[in-house]
């Protein structure tokens, strides 16, 4: 028996009816930038995460940066970041001019937290950016406290965490705003690229329409530098029919992390730990081991999938050399970088592959 990491042959089977027939609408209604198909999805997307506004982008990078953008976060201003993260978090504070400000995660949960933020601090930090990582959302509500505080933008990293609650209330319309990503991978995929933008502020989603749309909502009239990031007609179409199958999509999700919880439980792994006021939904199941090559080898001969997120922490990426972050600079990301694997995860992950990932797991052992 193979047990493939992830599966998106079948989510597209499970619903390839449905998204073939709203990709042939999309086609045939000749709008093939914005358009109705678009306007639809934004007001799906945005009563999903109850939020006022959704502006969606081109992919997940560019929903960062024009969020950045559209709170005029730039040159001069102080950004915190965790160091634990996809190197896009860091890129868009990059792209805007800003500096970054990288703050270690907690230990077991991946997330930055509060305290950590708040001994970051400086009189030029404007913005923060918490990244919801593996679909375990960081503790927005306590940031938010932070923020008003401190009159700091809190701009969410949503990419990983499409559905996951914090205290009960849904990610999204929490902070001044959150930005999702859509690659196909993700807990509510595309099939391509794709991003959003979800904010309760007026203003800056009126800014946000803007600068996706190279600064203007009249042709050849241009009120603000912004760029082209558009969100395809045909993406938006095939997203607002997988949007409705999302919750239980991640309930599914949760039913494979309840039996990796409760299997691995005996084994030498150290396996995710849950706020106990988080709803994680679960876009990865993350563990960590000091032998990872060996153990992710010897899984492969078992016909085990698995993946490493993330092998290099940013501050050691060549993009951010100029930085000066030396080895070491930043311990827990690094060693997380050095442990961590993901083991197979999906809404179309069988239940008898998952029981044979821990039976592989403790023939290891034994």
């Amino acid at each position: 028996m193979t047990v493939p990491f992830l599966n998106l042959n079948a989510a597209y089977e499970e619903v390839s009816q449905q998204i073939e027939s709203a990709a042939l609408n999309a086609l045939r209604s000749g709008c093939f930038i914005g358009g109705p198909e678009v306007g639809n999805f934004e007001t799906l997307f945005a009563a999903y995460c109850q939020a006022d506004h959704a502006v969606s982008v081109a992919n997940g990078l560019e929903a960062l940066e024009i969020a950045l953008h559209a709170f005029d976060i730039g040159p001069g201003d102080e950004v915190i970041v965790p160091t634990n993260t996809f190197i896009a978090t860091w890129f868009a504070v990059a792209r805007r001019g800003a500096t970054i400000v990288p703050v270690e995660p907690d230990a077991e949960t991946y997330n930055i937290t509060v305290e950590a933020v708040a001994e970051s601090l400086t009189t030029k930090t404007r913005a923060v950016i918490p990244v919801h990582l593996y679909g375990q959302p960081a503790d927005i509500d306590g940031l938010m406290a932070l923020a008003e505080e401190r009159n700091l933008i809190v701009i969410e990293d949503a990419a990983q965490c499409h559905g996951a609650r914090c205290r009960g209330q849904r990610i999204g319309a929490t902070a001044h705003a959150a930005t999702w990503s859509f690659y196909p991978s993700k807990n509510l995929g595309a099939f391509g690229d794709g991003g959003a933008i979800t904010t309760n502020d007026t203003v800056a989603a009126e800014r946000m329409r803007l600068l996706r749309n190279y600064g203007s909502n009249q042709k050849y009239v241009h009120d603000l530098a912004g760029t082209n990031s558009r969100l395809d007609p045909i993406q938006a179409a095939m997203l607002a029919v997988k949007l409705p199958l999302l919750d239980e999509w991640n309930m599914r999700r949760q039913k494979v992390a309840d039996l990796y919880l409760t299997g691995l439980s005996d084994t030498n792994l150290i396996l995710p730990k849950v706020a106990d006021w988080a709803t994680p939904v679960w876009h990865l199941f993350v563990v960590r081991h000091p032998e990872r090559e060996n153990l992710m080898n010897a899984l492969r001969d078992r016909g085990v999938d698995t993946l490493i997120h993330y092998p290099i922490p940013p501050h050691r990426q060549s993009a951010f050399a100029h930085l000066g972050f030396e080895r070491g600079r930043f311990p827990i990301s690094e060693q997380l970088a050095q442990d961590v694997f993901s083991l197979p995860m999906g809404p179309h992950l069988h239940l008898e592959h998952v029981e044979r990932v821990i039976l592989a797991f403790k023939e290891l052992v034994a």
